[in-house]
């Protein structure tokens, strides 16, 4: 995660506005020296800035770990189980660095003590990716895992959910198709294809076909995303292809 090395050593700057630009400032505030009445935080008499591809990883990082604090604070109350929760999201699933677990619980706790709604960061990040729907169903597949790692989707953790599904202007059928994934109703390797055990072998033959090109490894990877988000993306990738061959193998395809 180049961006972060840069930032962290205080030898670079960036320019993002918006609630991400300042939950961003404050995670990383003792190198700034300068406030704008926006919000933003920028580097004083630093002309380095990151790339245009650096900002949008950065982006992402940011505005990914800010939606998951809102979102796991939606309830009123931040249990240490929750935290947890988001460690070993952390760890497990997207299996940061040390250095890069750290800026991620910074952001978090910066994000979580921000006055900026969930709906802000989300609007943000779709102003950023409205053009990758690959990275905006990954970002709804990260808020899901972590809303129902406790076992339960509660009421406001889905009313968040179903916000970001809107603003990201998808669908509800693919909002009822992201929650089948993961809630308890559950059909298995059907709903990780997108598609439900009364569809047509050529509807679920068009829609595997369609998710290959979509979370393949070299797609992923050209979007420019933090490695550790590829990471994620890429076991994604692999569950694809298990869910096809089980069902492959029940319907003898």
């Amino acid at each position: 995660m180049t961006w972060l090395g840069k930032v962290v050593g205080g030898t670079i700057g960036f320019a993002i506005g918006g609630p991400v630009g300042a939950v961003a400032g404050v995670a990383f505030g003792h190198m700034f020296v300068d406030e704008e009445a926006s919000g933003t935080r920028t580097l004083i008499k630093d002309s380095n800035r990151l790339s245009n591809g650096e900002t949008a990883q950065m982006t992402f990082f940011v505005a990914s770990f800010s939606m998951l604090a809102k979102l796991i604070r939606s309830d009123g109350k931040v249990t240490e189980p929750e935290i947890q929760t988001v460690r070993q999201f952390m760890i497990d699933d997207l299996r940061l660095n040390p250095q890069s677990r750290l800026a991620a619980e910074h952001i978090f706790r910066a994000a979580m003590d921000s006055n900026e709604s969930f709906d802000n960061f989300a609007m943000q990040f779709y102003q950023n990716f409205y053009n990758q729907p690959q990275l905006l169903e990954l970002m709804i597949d990260i808020l899901f895992r972590v809303a129902l790692a406790d076992g339960a989707l509660h009421a406001e953790e889905e009313r968040l959910i179903q916000s970001a599904v809107n603003i990201f202007k998808f669908s509800n059928d693919a909002y009822l198709k992201f929650k089948s994934r993961y809630a308890p109703d559950s059909n298995g390797y059907y709903t990780i294809l997108g598609c439900s055990n009364s569809d047509s072998n050529d509807t679920i033959k068009a829609q595997y076909r369609k998710l290959v090109r979509d979370y393949h490894p070299d797609t992923i990877a050209s979007k420019g995303l933090p490695e550790e988000f590829t990471i994620f993306a890429n076991d994604k990738f692999r569950e694809i292809q298990e869910a096809y061959e089980m069902v492959k193998k029940e319907r003898s395809l």
